[in-house]
């Protein structure tokens, strides 16, 4: 049922919100096991929230959101709930105050039921880099969900909850979202507050939702967005009616086709399916509008500058000393000892170069507070953190810091106006959300360049800070969803709301 309908049947009493909290958990406790998208749970803490909310709605003062059951990516932070963006780092965190979604998602009467998986960090295409291991696709469980949202998107898909809270840096809502056969919406950057979101990349960072259809994550957004004085990115930008927008869709829309997005990496059949759309679009009324994004080429580079730099800056203050994973103190001032002990052994015996050499050595020797964080940063972070990390680091490092990190901001302005020209002529712009279907577990955790092209159509929206959203398009030859993606100009969701809802209408 979506959220209205289920609102409806809750609001007549026709159901018990208390029912619906119980099939969600039903749900959860047979297939999680298998599925692995949640990574904690608080359902007795969720079936009190039910009765105290069903009073609200016998006595007629719920929220908006009553009748709602969530999931929240675990890199959103809740007052009184561990927040470990699945990483041993921050294994036992526990946020001392809420994000301003959770909030409004409370304020409005929604009930959370657990916390979901994710990329450590954010940072992944698959949602295998998760200390609480890989999500399963309930589609196919020998295959991937994407990522780094894919816990969000799994938990949807397999009816575990009825809506879910992602974050999407470069594609981590959509992506999945196309995987996982759902809907995916990406706000403008500024639209939704980040207060409370876990920083992987500052300025590409947004908060949206994953849901069955476009008029729940509609409901979501309309909920969670709006300008918050504790996140001085967010938009004084008025809310429109996104609701409105879905039920009333106007087919009379200009639909930007960039031949930049349709070439080579696309699947064929993916391809075929969203032209078969496109054509049936235009046959209702839309305008097909060829368009060129010259810079989309230098997206992948350009973000992967980017990010890396931010994540590395942002995941600096891990050091093991204020909070977060502690390597062992005593073990480091032993392994210290025994290392200065071996050195001073070996200069003893030396003699001439050697023991310069080996002089340096000593004197070069970290001191016990350099070696706890150099522990505590080594078993904490997984593969992929310290990669993006080390990446991060060499671009802003003296030296490189003008050829690379300052020639991709330069590259991101070019890329920012190629979408400003092209909306100054369409109302939205049409891609595949990614280039195939779900692809095997472990098949691309070992070649990081071919993990990170999954995300070549969506990361030019982070880019540039629009919006955008992922709406499933259709079933591949081998039983798998796809998605089509719409990007709008910024502030601009009530149109990719309306493309996707005419999306929606023709492929039900």
């Amino acid at each position: 049922m979506t959220i209205a309908e289920t609102r409806q049947k809750v609001l007549s009493g026709e159901t018990k919100l208390r029912d619906i909290v119980e099939h969600h958990i039903k749900e959860i406790e047979a297939k999680d096991g298998e599925i692995n998208a949640f990574t904690s749970t608080y359902f007795e803490e969720a079936l009190t929230q039910a009765d105290d909310i069903q009073e609200k709605i016998d006595n007629g003062s719920a929220g908006k959101m009553a009748g709602v059951v969530m999931g929240i990516k675990d890199v959103i932070c809740e007052r009184g709930k561990n927040v470990t963006c699945a990483s041993k780092m921050l294994e036992n965190f526990e946020s001392v105050y809420s994000a301003t979604v959770i909030d409004r998602l409370r304020d409005e009467d929604a009930i959370l039921l657990g916390r979901v998986n994710m990329d450590e960090f954010a940072m992944g295409s698959s949602t295998e880099n998760s200390a609480f291991g890989p999500t399963k696709n309930p589609r196919n469980t020998d295959k991937v969900p994407g990522g780094s949202s894919g816990g969000s998107a799994a938990a949807v898909a397999a009816g575990m909850s009825m809506v879910t809270l992602g974050s999407d840096t470069g594609g981590s809502i959509r992506q999945p979202a196309s995987y996982c056969g759902v809907v995916g919406l990406k706000p403008t950057y500024g639209r939704v507050s980040r207060y409370g979101l876990v920083a992987f990349a500052s300025s590409f960072d947004c908060i949206g939702p994953f849901a069955h259809n476009v008029e729940d994550a509609a409901r979501v957004l309309e909920v969670i967005a709006g300008f918050d004085e504790r996140d001085n990115t967010s938009a004084h930008q008025e809310i429109d009616d996104y609701v409105g927008a879905v039920q009333n869709p106007n087919k009379k829309i200009k639909i930007g086709v960039p031949e930049e997005f349709f070439g080579e990496g696309l699947d064929e059949e993916i391809k075929e399916g969203i032209e078969d759309i496109l054509s049936d679009l235009e046959a209702d009324g839309a305008e097909l509008v060829p368009i060129h994004l010259p810079h989309t080429k230098y997206g992948i580079a350009t973000y992967y500058i980017l990010a890396t730099a931010e994540a590395s800056s942002n995941l600096a203050r891990y050091d093991g000393i204020r909070y977060g994973h502690r390597a062992d103190k005593e073990e480091v001032l032993d392994e210290l000892k025994k290392e200065e002990a071996a050195l001073k052994e070996a200069f003893e015996i030396a003699e001439g170069d050697e023991q310069i050499e080996l002089q340096q050595q000593l004197t070069k020797l970290d001191s016990a507070l350099i070696r706890l964080y150099k522990k505590s940063r080594t078993e904490g972070f997984g593969a992929e953190v310290k990669r993006r990390i080390m990446l991060g680091t060499y671009v802003l490092s003296a030296g490189y810091y003008d050829a690379y990190y300052g020639k991709a901001q330069k590259v991101r302005r070019l890329i920012q106006e190629d979408y400003k020209k092209a909306f100054e002529k369409v109302d939205v712009i049409v891609s595949p959300t990614a280039p195939t279907t779900a692809f095997d577990l472990g098949s691309k955790m070992d070649d990081p360049i071919q993990m990170y092209l999954n995300d070549v159509y969506t990361i030019t929206a982070n880019l540039a800070g629009i919006c955008g959203i992922s709406v499933p398009a259709g079933t591949h030859s081998n039983g798998l969803p796809y998605g089509i993606q719409f990007m709008g100009d910024s502030f601009q969701e009530s149109k990719i709301l309306n493309a996707a809802r005419l999306v929606e209408l023709q492929t039900s």
